[in-house]
């Protein structure tokens, strides 16, 4: 693994000028692990957001319907195939179907998937303003616990950003306890002056995003659900709806939507939505959505994060997350 700190061998050698751009380029967050370029365009609305440039998602019961139909004008789904859960205490809180799955869902990926490739869209809002998309080819090995005959393994990440532009070309390596658990990471194009490596959850690293690499992922996506659901659990009801027949990409999913009418401490969303794959029962896309400002007007975008082109059991090697390898970039 590549090691940058003061006086290393590959820092001794850079040109005074050279260097002071490179330490200039850090200055203004250009490493950020998922740098979003802040971009003056209309923030979307739930409805807009279902349809994704990069990942359509429709109702295939009804392709030709808007996304807002999709979801329905009152941001429940509706359709052929709807389960709704909006049920009491004496029968259970809504969320425990959804989270028995999502639970399920999480003992089979850990059990059969070994790794992944995939696209991975991304946005979210930072300080109040809602970034544009990142695009990034994504390669992970997922943790395992030692067993019987098997030693443990370590989660592996690899991320090259495709856009924005100003992104692009960026390269970003974390292995779990590896390199002081830090990430090795470079620019692209004229600002891939020098690779460094960052505390993941520093200053720097943190520049322009809601989590840590540390977070990234399907599993880890799942088992952040379960542990907003079993919070939410315990602070009150919600509604819950699934809808059958949707789709991101091509890829048939399971929509479930999970509502709080009411803003209470604890919560973080109003809506929530999560696209989990039927047939793999991967989750391919989730979203979340805060409070309207006011009656009337429409849940604004707080995060997304949208995974297509998955292909899974790739087998990926040790130099699939190493900076040598000669297929990357790495200066």
């Amino acid at each position: 693994m590549v090691k940058e700190s003061p006086g290393s061998k590959s820092d001794v050698g850079l040109p005074r000028r050279r260097k002071a751009l490179a330490l200039l380029a850090i200055a203004v967050g250009l490493t950020g692990i998922g740098l979003v370029v802040f971009q003056s365009r209309e923030e979307p609305s739930i409805s807009s957001q279902i349809t994704s440039v990069t990942a359509p998602v429709v109702d295939k019961a009804n392709p030709t319907s808007s996304p807002k139909s999709a979801i329905g004008g009152d941001s429940s789904p509706v359709g052929e195939g709807e389960n709704e859960a909006n049920g009491t205490e004496a029968n259970g809180h809504p969320l425990d179907p959804v989270l028995q799955l999502a639970q399920d869902a999480l003992v089979a990926m850990r059990r059969d998937i070994k790794d992944y490739k995939a696209t991975l869209l991304k946005r979210e809002r930072i300080g109040g303003k809602l970034g544009g998309e990142s695009v990034m080819d994504l390669k992970v090995i997922n943790p395992r616990e030692a067993s019987e005959g098997q030693s443990a393994v370590a989660m592996h990440v690899y991320l090259k950003f495709l856009s924005p532009s100003m992104s692009k070309g960026r390269e970003v390596i974390w292995i779990e306890g590896s390199n002081k658990n830090q990430i090795v990471a470079h620019e692209g194009g004229f600002k891939n002056l020098m690779t460094m490596n960052l505390d993941p959850e520093g200053t720097i690293a943190m520049l322009g995003n809601r989590y840590p690499i540390t977070g990234i992922g399907m599993i880890r996506l799942v088992e952040k659900l379960i542990e907003k659901g079993e919070r939410d659990r315990e602070i009150g009801l919600c509604e819950v709806k699934v809808l059958d027949n949707q789709a991101v990409g091509d890829r048939d999913c399971k929509l479930i939507q999970v509502t709080h009418p009411e803003k209470k401490d604890g919560y973080d969303f109003h809506i929530a939505q999560i696209f989990f794959d039927t047939e793999r029962m991967i989750p391919l896309r989730y979203a979340a959505y805060d409070w309207p400002a006011s009656a009337g007007k429409e849940a604004p975008l707080e995060e997304e994060y949208t995974y297509t082109n998955v292909e899974i059991n790739v087998g990926l090697k040790a130099e699939d997350f190493d900076p040598k390898n000669p297929s990357y970039n790495y200066p």
